[in-house]
């Protein structure tokens, strides 16, 4: 299949798809004689992988290692397990910050009337 029908086939953008050819993520296919790439279902399970594990918040170099136990057929679920248990305690925190963050603002924005008036409670708490 050519790039385009990749991209309808995944449900990814031409441009995503180029952009994780350069940075290595996706290994570049083969081309025919005419210069076209022809991906295989090799390329479509990689691309579905990556976007899976960005939907769950990988960064791009966590993928990168979660891609190079896979690729050096290294990979044990411990090493696996390992990697997401990170990711999980960092997701974690960051719930944790929110829900501080959210704390704040609602305790900011519940101390403004909302009044047409010069002076703003919310300014001052927020700047404080």
């Amino acid at each position: 299949m050519q790039r385009a029908e990749l991209a309808q086939v995944t449900g990814c953008n031409l441009e995503t798809i180029r952009y994780y050819e350069k940075i290595g993520t996706m290994p570049h296919p083969p081309r025919t004689a005419s210069g076209y790439r022809i991906y295989d279902d090799g390329h479509v399970y990689r691309l579905r992988f990556i976007l899976r594990v960005r939907e769950l918040g990988f960064a791009i170099e966590q993928i990168r290692g979660l891609l190079q136990l896979v690729d050096g057929s290294t990979q044990t679920c411990a090493e696996v397990k390992e990697r997401t248990e990170r990711h999980l305690a960092d997701v974690r925190a960051k719930i944790a910050d929110l829900r501080r963050i959210e704390k704040v603002l609602a305790a900011t924005a519940a101390q403004c009337s909302g009044d047409e008036v010069p002076e703003c409670p919310l300014l001052d708490a927020l700047a404080s």
